[in-house]
């Protein structure tokens, strides 16, 4: 998903492959403040339309908390979820369309995982509340659910999943959504529910494990041009404007 984030996001995944967690953190959150003050051209972040570009800057901000945790700085981490989750919180009020505000509430609530904050059960009962009461409003969530916006709000996840399982995807769109979209509310507030149970653990991982993965680019299996020098892997990863190993997300060689 394109957006104007200055190349920060393409810093912070090199800064990922080299494990340094810390200085990724600091380009998420630079890429994530510039998403959040100018989306794409044209797009005002406090209107953002039908698609909600203006969720990519909240995402990024929410891999910044999750690179501190992982680079073992808890207080920087919760310093990015209280901010994320204030800016979330506000565009929740502001927007007009309530799937959406329910969405912000969703990261409000993805914040203080991320963050280390307390309250988590409550921020996911508040987001499920959200999106049961703008049900009657969404006449496609399916659809809804592909926007950029809603897209944003799966991404930290999965990314962290995927770090702990061999790089793969490890939690798909089905498992993120209700079986059956005739039910807006219940199908768009599986992804709330699914996160309750699902994330804290995964963040605990992430600290104790001291890894956070690139994110999933573009990937190619068994290649005979490049093998990764530190698990000697031929899958690659390409993501952002680096080549990665698919399996350890450290850099890997052409052969």
């Amino acid at each position: 998903m394109s957006t104007q984030d200055s190349g920060h996001r393409d810093e912070a995944i090199g800064a990922l492959a080299r494990r340094a967690y810390i200085e990724a953190g600091d380009e998420y959150t630079r890429a994530g403040r510039a998403v959040l003050a100018d989306p794409r051209p044209g797009i005002d972040p406090f209107d953002p339309g039908n698609q909600g570009w203006v969720g990519i800057g909240l995402q990024h901000l929410l891999v910044a908390a999750l690179s501190y945790r992982a680079g073992r700085d808890p207080e920087t981490a919760r310093f990015r979820g209280v901010e994320t989750a204030a800016v979330a919180g506000e565009l929740a009020q502001r927007v007009s369309d309530s799937a959406q505000s329910a969405c912000f509430e969703e990261f409000r609530a993805d914040c203080r995982v991320a963050g280390g904050l307390s309250g988590i059960a409550d921020g996911y009962d508040d987001a499920i509340d959200a999106y049961e009461a703008a049900a009657n409003e969404v006449e496609d969530p399916a659809q809804v659910s592909t926007t950029p916006l809603f897209q944003a709000a799966a991404a930290p996840l999965k990314q962290v999943a995927r770090g702990f399982a061999n790089g793969e995807i490890a939690i798909e769109w089905s498992d993120l959504h209700g079986a059956n979209p005739a039910d807006p509310g219940q199908f768009l507030a599986s992804t709330a529910n699914y996160k309750r149970q699902r994330f804290p653990t995964l963040v605990d991982r992430l600290v104790t494990e001291e890894h956070l993965a690139a994110p999933r680019g573009t990937t190619e299996y068994a290649t005979d041009h490049h093998r990764c020098p530190h698990c000697d892997s031929t899958d690659v990863n390409w993501v952002g404007d680096q080549t990665l190993c698919l399996r350890c997300s450290q850099r890997t060689e052409p052969v």
